[in-house]
């Protein structure tokens, strides 16, 4: 009789140094073809290719696979389902704590500090006008006032500066707001979830998010995908906000109504957009936000890939974590810690390997 199964079905490690720690531990391995990379746009459904003789899972988050309900019953055995990445979205959460499985992500600096780094980029380049600048000069124009940037910064003189408002202040909005703290803007934030202390300690203004809305000149999304967050931002919300704003969304793409997005630009109801992340990946090429030029700055879910960074250094969490519940330990970094008391009494102690 063989060691237990780890199945991954998104792989990531292209090295194979993780895949040879878990065999030299024990396991036996099913890796999908290709790499994270690879599986943008294949749609799979995971229930089809999991039986009993699975007990862990690793993958990054990918919609287009979602492990649901059907697949966690058709893996009776399943102790742990561990993610590369930070978000979740892709996994029925609630039927996973219901049956005593495991969920891990890895939230690294690397991954999340990438994806700060990237907004607080994005969010210059709408300002400043970077691309509209370059390419202007490149088809032999000079100076215009059609390529005038905003100034962020509050000014001695009596400029008072922009609002940035952060919607989430986790790890990235508080990395965000780090970030602009020397730039002298006011910032605000909102996250019903945070004591008033992180919000102090960040040097940032307590808001509701209609507040946060109205007030600010940049609006920067920072929140996870949650059934209270999906469509968190739409028609009435852009509606709320200036006709100059500049809007951000770095988090999840469900968490923004795209068409509603697509209308506040084409209605010049907001002036500008920067998106990483689209409720369907890639985007698809009938997307009116496609067709917005200049207004949206787009990027394919991308922003934390970074050299030295990106996924690289989860790999040894994701690996110590499927590892930790094969022996019957609860790994770090779970993210429904509820499943625990549940996993407990199924695979408490439990050794595979």
């Amino acid at each position: 009789m063989g060691g237990p199964t780890v199945f991954i079905y998104t792989p990531v490690d292209e090295s194979g140094q993780s895949h040879r720690r878990l065999e030299e531990a024990g396991c036996e391995l099913k890796i999908g073809s290709g790499f994270w990379k690879d599986f943008a746009a294949e749609d799979r459904n995971i229930a089809e290719e999991l039986d009993d003789n699975i007990h862990a899972l690793m993958s990054v988050a990918n919609r287009r696979m979602p492990v649901t309900r059907e697949a966690l019953q058709a893996a009776k055995n399943l102790r742990i389902i561990s993610k590369y990445t930070i978000g979740v979205d892709d996994i029925d959460v609630a039927a996973a704590t219901e049956l005593g499985i495991l969920i891990t992500h890895c939230p690294t600096e690397a991954n999340w500090g990438g994806v700060a780094e990237s907004a607080m980029t994005m969010m210059l380049d709408l300002l400043k006008k970077s691309r509209e600048r370059d390419r202007h000069v490149k088809e032999g124009g000079w100076r215009h006032e059609s390529l005038e940037g905003t100034y962020l910064g509050a000014r001695h003189d009596g400029y008072a500066g922009i609002t940035v408002g952060i919607v989430g202040l986790g790890r990235i909005g508080t990395r965000l707001a780090d970030l602009l703290a020397p730039w002298r803007v006011r910032i605000i934030a909102t996250d019903p979830y945070v004591d008033l202390a992180k919000f102090i300690n960040a040097g940032v203004e307590r808001v509701d998010l209609e507040t946060l809305l109205r007030q600010s000149d940049v609006v920067t999304l920072h929140c996870n995908l949650t059934e209270e967050t999906r469509k968190l931002i739409g028609e009435t919300q852009f509606d709320m906000m200036k006709e100059t704003v500049i809007f951000l969304n770095t988090s999840r793409g469900p968490v923004v109504d795209e068409e509603a997005l697509a209308d506040a630009l084409a209605n010049d109801k907001i002036a500008a957009a920067a998106i990483d992340v689209f409720a369907v990946e890639p985007v698809p090429a009938e997307s009116p936000l496609l067709k917005m030029g200049d207004k949206i700055l787009m990027s394919p879910h991308a922003v934390s890939y970074n050299r030295e960074s990106g996924l690289g250094p989860s790999i040894p969490w994701a690996t110590d974590a499927v590892l930790s519940a094969l022996r019957g330990q609860v790994p770090e970094h779970v993210y429904n810690k509820k499943a625990i008391d549940k996993w407990l009494d199924r695979f408490g102690d439990v050794k595979l390997i």
